[in-house]
């Protein structure tokens, strides 16, 4: 007899339907699984007979085959355990294969027979809206599968239980929707001190999602700044809170399917290697620029991380999203980020004071700077200078305005280009191109002979061109202006960083 149970396997953000295939047959007593398991899916074997044993079941002694379809497809991850079990239990009579037939399953089993949790049933549960079926998942994951809509959810802590629920001799409870995470509390523009030239290209990094990269000493407040951002940007939309926790239920970090709008704030430390920057590793996971995807990218250290790691950052800056290419997968995550980027002048810090600079000034800085290459700082739209702070402003009293004004400037700016987003499809202005940036964000007259005569002393590629143009845009949005003039031009191009003439 052949038994059927539908699952799936998870590719970046696809789930692919993968049928389980139980055969139990006359022979040697054998338990194979064939299909190209990887280590984690060949282990099932062990789990799902001591889950077996633990509610009094032996396997018959035949030749038991599962067979993981399409076969040319990898299977990797532990979510398996529970198909495969579905389908060795329909196999023996104890369950009616039928019945299976309308549900999908992923989960992981214990030894004693419970079914824990594992990674992707958000994606698994999407996956059965669309095909129209239900999904048995753990128990724990059910308040995360309820939000993929009209789909039948039947979350169950055990193997007994479960089976129980498919005989009719008992009922499981729906489990409840996910709740929604109240945003943890971010700092305040009122803790920074001065900086106001750095506190207004943060605003203008809020409002248009543009990439920031702030240079200055230790202790100037660069990371506090960069902290002062979560609040200030807008909450994020179902939909958009939806695609974050995606990419958190296949990294495993959905917990209790609480789903959050806020928008997500990565900051890796620099020794982060390629993989755990941009993704990839022996099973294929979204790396830090992906796990911050519709949020932001905190690169403290800039310099301090290794070149090629820094380089593989310029494609998904550019996209907005990652490829992975292994020889046995091709994998695309999501990883439209807004990158906030913080560094030292040079490697002692002081550049430019007499009494702590190193004796290797000037010579240092360029060395020490020349780490990050130029395509990376080219993707970089605003560069600002954070100077240090005196032990006298830091007497001063808290600025008047803080996160909460600034929040309200960012959020009216957003608004105005989400109306706009239903004509160009961006959804922000660092997301303008083509027709769509020549339309909204053409200067006029005056602004743009000195766009022209900037461009050609600061030598401006047509990338940065583009790119002055776009913040120009959010620096108009957030002054009401209709049209981009020669002050949103002049303000857009003092965040620029000068090419140095060979």
């Amino acid at each position: 007899m052949v038994a059927l149970v539908k699952t799936v396997a998870y590719l970046g953000l696809d789930a692919r339907n993968v049928e389980v295939q139980c055969q139990v047959a006359p022979g040697l007593p054998r338990f194979g699984i064939v299909g190209l398991p990887d280590k984690a899916v060949s282990e099932s074997r062990e789990r799902v007979q001591s889950a077996l044993a633990a509610m009094g079941l032996a396997l018959p002694p035949k030749r038991i085959t599962i067979n993981l379809s399409p076969a040319d497809l990898p299977k990797d991850g532990s979510h398996y355990d529970l198909p495969i079990a579905l389908a060795l239990l329909a196999a023996m009579g104890v369950t009616d294969a039928e019945q299976l037939g309308d549900w999908i399953a992923v989960g992981e089993l214990a030894l004693d027979g419970r079914i824990v949790p594992s990674p992707g049933v958000l994606l698994a549960a999407l996956h059965a809206s669309e095909a129209e079926t239900g999904l048995i998942c753990p128990a724990a994951q059910g308040s995360e599968a309820r939000w993929a809509s009209g789909v039948p959810v039947l979350a169950a802590p055990n193997l007994v239980s479960l089976l129980n629920h498919l005989k009719g001799t008992q009922a499981l409870a729906e489990p409840p929707r996910g709740e929604v995470e109240l945003a943890p509390p971010a700092a305040d523009l009122k803790q920074v001190k001065g900086q106001e030239t750095a506190k207004r290209a943060l605003e203008i990094a809020a409002a248009g999602g543009h990439n920031l990269l702030m240079i200055g000493p230790p202790g100037a407040g660069k990371s506090l700044l960069a902290s002062c951002l979560p609040g200030i940007l807008p909450e994020l939309t179902p939909n958009e809170a939806l695609e974050v926790s995606m990419v958190a239920s296949v990294a495993g970090t959905l917990e209790g399917g609480r789903i959050s709008r806020a928008r997500p704030f990565r900051a890796p430390h620099h020794s982060a290697s390629m993989a755990a920057l941009t993704g990839g590793g022996l099973k294929v996971r979204p790396g830090e620029v992906s796990l911050a995807h519709l949020g932001v990218l905190f690169l403290d250290e800039l310099p301090e991380f290794q070149r090629p790691v820094l380089d593989s950052l310029r494609q998904p800056l550019e996209t907005g999203s990652v490829d992975i290419a292994r020889a046995n997968a091709h994998v695309t995550f999501p990883a439209r980020v807004q990158l906030i980027a913080a560094m030292n002048p040079c490697r002692c810090g002081h550049l430019g004071d007499p009494a702590l600079a190193c004796s290797r000034a000037p010579r240092c800085a360029a060395d020490y700077q020349s780490k990050v290459s130029g395509p990376m700082l080219e993707r970089i739209d605003l560069h600002v200078e954070v100077d240090p702070v005196s032990a006298a402003d830091m007497a001063l009293p808290p600025p008047a305005e803080g996160s909460a004004e600034v929040a309200a400037r960012v959020a009216h700016a957003r608004e105005v280009q989400t109306a706009r987003a239903q004509e160009t499809g961006a959804r922000s202005n660092a997301e303008l191109n083509g027709e769509a940036l020549e339309k909204w964000a053409r200067p006029d007259e005056a602004g743009q002979k000195l766009l022209l005569q900037a461009a050609d002393a600061m030598r401006l590629s047509a990338r940065g061109y583009t790119r002055m143009l776009r913040v120009a845009r959010t620096i108009a949005d957030l002054a009401g202006a209709r049209q981009v003039q020669r002050i949103h031009i002049a303000e857009a191009l003092s965040y620029r960083r000068q090419a140095p003439r060979a």
